[in-house]
């Protein structure tokens, strides 16, 4: 153990001593805060100007124009009928816009202009269609000559903005269910699994490249005179996950520092979600729950623990093939078609993860979370939709159980293929090493 111990500590001060390690450990952790950060700063300080619009209304008796309601995204001003576009252009260039409705709007709903007079403005123009899409509905049904149509039209003009979720407890409390949010949790999980198949990959490569440099340099057949080559994989796979470990816990400690001290700093002392209601005529559910999910410090320090036990199990199982790859080969040429066959679990585990917004519960989904090749980057992606705890459990489980028995067949293709130079193995060779007694 004292000879592993010393390879490890070789192999973790020669990564974190790399610019490419601080680097990318400061500037990854400040990516993810500001997409946490900057979407709740943009819905609470962001709002644009109001756009001043002004309309030229051709319809009969300007019955869209007098119908146009402003409000905070834009204010119109209608012109007296009559009025030309290129009277209108040159008097009111300091406007955001000229809106100039046909005068038969009401059977071509196309026969619609904006002339801007600034940069395009997506609200601005959801927000004129919108309105005029239901001008122009409630003067079609009036064509019907319904009784009480003023009053129908205003009992069916029902929105449903947003649908709020909530998990159930199992407890007959109703007020402490916790709100949840499809939309955060399938973000979370994305950026989650992307870590993993980041870690996974650069790691992954780091010791497969390490093995055949050193065994290019025939540094490997000076170390294995003092201890075996047991020893000598097991020293720089944990001496690489360390690293990896590391990296996690400094992101971790970066993101949830900064949603339990800078979002409150930025909103005023206040809490994030409060605020944003507050700043809000009919605060969204599904934003809001969303925004307390990211700033959430009890649930984010869950995931980053969760996080940290499938990094460390999937780097595991897939570092010791990575290592007995490398020392079969002796050049990273050589390596690429084994390295290939490496690569395609991890591809498939982000096409299935892509698919855990649909249904995070569904057979293929549940099951790529259970196979060792597929299951930490997919079971990630799933953790945040509040999946069942036996679940997380029983993949664990399994990845762990799987690294074990994975670790003694890389160990039995290292044994001898670190001794082996001048001929690249075939599969049929591998097997040979593996059944070597």
């Amino acid at each position: 153990m004292n000879k592993i111990g010393l390879i490890v500590e070789r192999e973790f001060t020669e990564r974190v001593r790399k610019k490419s390690f601080i680097i990318s450990t400061l500037l990854t952790p400040l990516l993810m805060i500001a997409m946490m950060v900057l979407p709740s700063v943009m819905m609470l300080k962001g709002n644009s100007d109001t756009k001043n619009v002004v309309v030229i209304d051709n319809s009969p008796e300007q019955f869209v124009g007098k119908q146009l309601t402003s409000g905070k995204t834009v204010s119109f001003n209608l012109l007296a009928p009559g009025e030309t576009l290129g009277k209108a252009r040159m008097q009111h260039k300091s406007e955001y816009g000229i809106l100039v409705i046909g005068s038969d709007i009401l059977d071509n709903p196309q026969n619609l202009q904006l002339v801007l007079n600034d940069a395009s403005s997506m609200s601005v123009e959801e927000n004129i269609q919108s309105q005029i899409q239901g001008i122009l509905r409630t003067e079609r049904l009036k064509r019907y000559n319904l009784e009480n149509m003023d009053q129908i039209l205003a009992d069916a003009n029902v929105r449903v903005n947003s649908l709020q979720t909530l998990k159930n407890n199992e407890q007959e409390d109703d007020e402490n269910m916790e709100k949840t949010s499809t939309t955060a949790s399938w973000l979370m999980g994305l950026i989650l699994g992307m870590l993993l198949y980041f870690i996974l990959i650069v790691y992954g490569q780091q010791v497969l490249q390490s093995v055949i440099d050193e065994k290019q340099t025939r540094v490997l057949d000076v170390m294995v005179t003092s201890c075996t080559p047991f020893e000598l994989m097991m020293g720089k796979i944990l001496g690489i996950a360390v690293v990896a470990a590391l990296q996690i816990v400094i992101w971790a400690v970066l993101i949830i520092g900064a949603s339990a001290f800078v979002m409150p700093l930025i909103m005023g002392g206040n809490n994030v979600e409060a605020a944003l209601a507050a700043a809000q005529n009919v605060p969204d559910p599904e934003v809001l729950s969303m925004v307390g999910k990211f700033t959430d410090v009890s649930y984010l320090a869950g995931l980053f623990l969760e996080l940290l036990l499938y990094i460390v199990g999937g780097f595991l199982f897939y570092a010791s093939m990575y290592a007995a790859i490398g020392s079969a080969v002796d050049t990273p040429q050589d390596a690429a078609q084994f390295n290939g066959i490496i690569m395609m679990p991890v591809i498939i585990s982000i096409m299935v993860m892509m698919s855990v917004m649909n249904d995070p519960n569904s057979n293929l989904v549940f099951w790529c979370s259970m196979i060792p090749f597929t299951s930490p980057i997919v079971m990630m992606a799933r953790i945040p939709f509040g999946i069942p705890t036996w679940q997380v459990a029983v993949s664990l489980v399994v990845l762990y159980i799987s690294f074990i028995l994975m670790t003694w067949v890389a160990a039995r293709i290292f044994r001898v293929g670190v001794f082996m130079h001048g001929k690249k193995p075939s599969w049929k060779d591998l097997g040979a090493w593996i059944k070597m007694k």
